[in-house]
């Protein structure tokens, strides 16, 4: 096999790890999302509760989007809301995203990773990317957008599930 065919499949392989670990991880604290306050902000500038679950739940199709797209323009797509009304459409827009994202990035190619992915708002340019650096934000935005839903978590005393290692509620340690 080609050295660059083995560097990339490692590639793959490693992120699609990646990828079933914070898909696996965000599970735990999707189910904690309490109903009753989907409504619920910690401050005037946050994004509701049910807001921000229903986001982190559909990023991992951000995944699909980027390798299956050259962009998006929120001024000709702009973003609607997720409907979901409870935990198990949480957990079912979670899992749903992540079969779909997981699917594309298993048929990704190396010559893939560097095509340009534009994100924008109509003509105000808002990423100039590659599709693998748009992979990466959506990694890094389920990361980013969990940890904000364990403070909100927190601040309601639900106690926060380990992401890379025992919580503080973890009893285990």
């Amino acid at each position: 096999m080609e050295k660059s065919k083995q560097k990339n499949m490692d590639i793959i392989k490693a992120l699609l790890k990646e990828f079933e670990s914070e898909f696996n991880t965000t599970k735990k604290f999707l189910a904690l999302v309490p109903v009753d306050k989907f409504d619920w902000a910690p401050h005037e500038k946050s994004m509701k509760m049910k807001s921000l679950a229903s986001h982190i739940a559909e990023l991992p199709a951000w995944v699909n989007l980027a390798f299956t797209t050259d962009g998006l323009d929120f001024a000709t797509a702009p973003y609607e809301e997720k409907k979901v009304e409870s935990n198990d459409d949480l957990l079912k827009l979670l899992t749903e995203s992540y079969e779909s994202g997981k699917a594309e990035l298993e048929n990704a190619r190396e010559e893939d990773f560097d095509k340009q992915w534009i994100l924008r708002n109509g003509d105000q340019i808002l990423g100039d990317l590659t599709k693998y650096e748009m992979m990466r934000i959506a990694f890094s935005q389920t990361t980013h957008h969990r940890a904000q839903l364990g403070v909100y978590l927190r601040l309601l005393n639900i106690p926060i599930p380990g992401s890379y290692g025992p919580s503080a509620d973890d009893q285990s340690f």
